[in-house]
């Protein structure tokens, strides 16, 4: 071969590999296109509720900052898991009078035509507690989980009872941290709790009050082993799982953790720690809810987790990880991830 046919030959395979290296790069971008990636919103998010209504994935999470500055709520919608549209504070304490600052932890659920938003407000506190400060606490301070009410889950939100409809501290447990489930008889029950007290109520069927259970109680005690707050609860086959965070919310030590009972009542026994730290990824992993597809055993937690590294307590952003189960219905290890969930479609594109 002549000196020009090498240096032909040598400019096709360095155009061919060129080529190559660019259609390679091009479909790793077009694979990672159709991941969500984690964080899968911008910002400082927590404490988030997915939720599917129609065909949308919702999330409402905690705007993550000071107290005096979480004053508000946002949510985001999807179609595919992947690319989320933000919608700006649906209820704020502008519409809610009696809250002033610290709100968050919100739970969504649709009931006819109307979207009933309960979220937790004040931070109260009683005089038993370390975070107790007679400069700013008082005993009887209005706070605790209140209720809002609009036509479209993107709000805005208005204050449905001007009043909280827990103010209270029952079995010891903070009146935060509220989950609204609907059980197959058509009951609504919401469980809520922090200072490690799980409990449940009966809510009315217009959420405008609690409905005593046959003993004449409001409230009762469900707590688990190791139960911290930030309680979930959804039903697998013949099972009641019942999920909670551990751990401290403003460190490392964040973790989520489930037991399960045949009975919505419990008592719910801890099987396991299905989602830690992971130093590779983040830490103070917690807070979560789940997606279960319609019609369908896939399953997808959503959580906050902290970045690596961490420079505050507040920098706490949401993700969505999938999450299995065995064949004896235990919950796997959650791993995870920074490539996010693959799209999901939850109606078939025309």
């Amino acid at each position: 071969m002549n000196a020009s046919a090498i240096s032909l030959f040598a400019i096709f395979f360095a155009c061919l590999t060129a080529c190559s290296v660019g259609h390679e790069k091009q479909q790793t971008r077009s694979e990672a296109g159709v991941r969500a990636g984690n964080p899968v919103i911008t910002g400082w998010y927590a404490d988030p509720e997915g939720v599917i209504f129609d065909d949308t994935y919702w999330i409402f999470p905690t705007y993550s900052a000071r107290y005096e500055k979480q004053v508000f709520l946002d949510a985001f919608s999807s179609k595919d898991l992947v690319n989320w549209q933000k919608h700006e504070r649906i209820i704020d304490t502008s519409r809610v009078r009696w809250a002033h600052k610290a709100m968050w932890a919100p739970s969504v659920v649709k009931k006819g035509r109307l979207y009933f938003l309960f979220f937790s407000a004040n931070d109260i506190q009683t005089p038993d507690r370390q975070m107790w400060d007679p400069a700013v606490n008082t005993v009887g301070e209005v706070g605790g989980i209140g209720v809002g009410v609009a036509s479209r889950p993107e709000g805005p939100y208005e204050d449905y009872l001007q009043k909280p409809l827990i103010g209270e501290v029952y079995n010891g447990a903070q009146p935060i941290d509220q989950f609204v489930y609907l059980d197959e008889d058509g009951q609504y029950y919401m469980l809520y709790g922090g200072w490690g007290h799980c409990n449940i109520v009966k809510l009315a069927p217009d959420f405008r009050s609690l409905l005593p259970f046959e003993d004449g109680t409001l409230a009762k005690e469900i707590t688990p082993e190791g139960y911290v707050e930030g309680p979930i609860l959804f039903k697998r086959g013949d099972w009641y799982y019942l999920m909670w965070s551990e751990g401290n919310w403003g460190n490392h030590t964040y973790r989520v953790a489930y037991g399960r009972s045949n009975s919505l009542m419990g008592p719910f026994q801890k099987i396991a720690t299905v989602l830690e730290a992971d130093t590779t990824v983040a830490t103070g992993a917690g807070h979560h809810s789940v997606i279960n597809i319609p019609d369908t055993d896939d399953w997808y937690m959503v959580y906050h987790r902290r970045p690596i590294p961490n420079q505050d307590r507040d920098h706490r952003v949401t993700c969505i990880d999938r999450m299995y189960f065995d064949q004896e219905g235990n919950i796997l290890p959650v791993r995870m991830t920074i490539e996010g969930v693959a799209r999901r479609l939850l109606r078939e594109e025309q």
